[in-house]
């Protein structure tokens, strides 16, 4: 998509989604329910369900660099409103990546227009989602049986489809895992809600339960024993899609909190001339400024085909330190008002945590980082500060 319709889907897409989201925000809150009935057409009228496919299955093809700012506009706004459409764009595109064509023939023109979606099943009770995943899906003439649980589903009371990973080899290790799809409706499979969450609110996560479900193997994305290597490049692209929501809760926070600072007048002047709320603020627009800048980098190294284990783990662990940095210093620009649901900053502080945990914690990304370099991984693509080798 060119530079000028890409404005145009980035600007009808915010249009329409701060006239819908804004004046049901208490109800939403209250009642951590985002009517679907109101919401899903409004996506379908702006085309918002595409982003990432292709055209030729009826989305709109845009490159990383293109969709992190819709991400961005959409966490302005609301963070159960972000976390919905980019559960959706984000496991399209993993389908997309994973699937036959006979697979994608058969779905992608659904999903995208929000007809179908899938939820990802990789998060288990007892498990991790490494090589011990617990699920199994052993194989039975032209079927898998799948035994075992998932939870933290996103979008679990909406999708039609959920992409499962299970071992379909528990003798194998990382090399026994492998993708699955399952509609909802398979006799078996259970969809259970999990408790409501701390921020994000809206956005439903289900616990599923597999009890014998059968499908055919020509529901299997990919290759058996591809599972657990499907799921790390899965969640390189996911955890830049993660901090640019980051990014878009930072910005409006500072916005919120610039203008604040300009509007509050005590002892007859705006608190904005006072040191310490200028230190606030400073701060804050630091790290919105660096993440803006990694997340800049990134996205080209995607959209230049590369692998970015470092880089990814990088954005989402900074990302999500910063937009609760950011978050903290505007509950302090704003005082105890802002504690109070008068304006958005204590929904957006309760929004940031959730960017912690999504797509593994700050520890996981750690990890990633470090057995990445130890493995002779660099930091690399384009740059201006390339190494020089002399």
């Amino acid at each position: 998509m060119d530079d000028t319709d890409h404005q145009k889907l980035r600007q009808a897409i915010a249009r329409a989604m701060t006239d819908l989201i804004p004046p049901m925000e208490d109800r939403i809150e209250d009642t951590d329910w985002i009517p679907k009935d109101v919401l899903v057409p409004a996506l379908r009228e702006v085309n918002a369900f595409g982003l990432l496919l292709p055209e030729r299955y009826g989305g709109s093809g845009l490159t990383v660099s293109q969709y992190l700012p819709i991400l961005a506009d959409l966490s302005r706004i609301h963070g159960g409103l972000r976390g919905f459409v980019h559960a959706h764009n984000s496991s399209a595109h993993v389908f997309e990546m994973l699937a036959g064509d006979e697979q994608k023939d058969a779905l992608l023109p659904l999903v995208a227009t929000g007809h179908a979606s899938f939820g990802m099943g990789i998060t288990e009770p007892d498990h991790g989602t490494g090589a011990d995943i617990g699920t199994r899906c052993l194989r039975d003439g032209e079927n898998y049986r799948i035994d075992g649980q998932k939870w933290l589903t996103t979008n679990s009371d909406w999708v039609s489809h959920f992409i499962v990973f299970a071992k379909t080899d528990p003798a194998a290790g990382a090399h026994g895992v492998s993708a699955v799809l399952v509609e909802r409706d398979r006799p078996g499979l259970t969809i259970a809600p999990l408790p409501g969450t701390l921020g994000t609110r809206g956005l439903q996560h289900g616990h599923l339960t597999f009890d014998g479900v059968v499908v055919p193997v020509t529901n299997r994305l990919g290759e058996e024993g591809q599972g657990l290597g499907l799921i790390e490049h899965g969640m390189e692209v996911s955890r830049v899609f993660v901090a640019a929501s980051s990014l878009g809760t930072a910005e409006e926070a500072l916005a919120l909190s610039v203008a604040r600072a300009n509007e509050r007048v005590t002892f007859g002047k705006p608190i904005g001339t006072r040191q310490a709320v200028q230190r606030y603020l400073a701060e804050m627009a630091t790290d919105v400024y660096a993440l803006r800048t990694m997340l800049e980098d990134a996205a080209a190294k995607l959209d230049a085909g590369l692998r970015i284990p470092i880089e990814a783990s990088a954005c989402k662990l900074f990302g999500s330190e910063a937009v609760c940095r950011v978050t903290d210093r505007a509950l302090l620009v704003f005082g105890g008002i802002g504690f109070t649901r008068k304006y958005p900053i204590e929904r957006m502080l309760r929004d940031a945590r959730a960017n912690v945990v999504e797509e593994g914690p700050p520890t996981i990304q750690q990890f990633v980082i470090a057995r990445s370099l130890l493995d002779g991984a660099t930091l690399r693509g384009p740059s201006i500060f390339e190494p020089t080798h002399l």
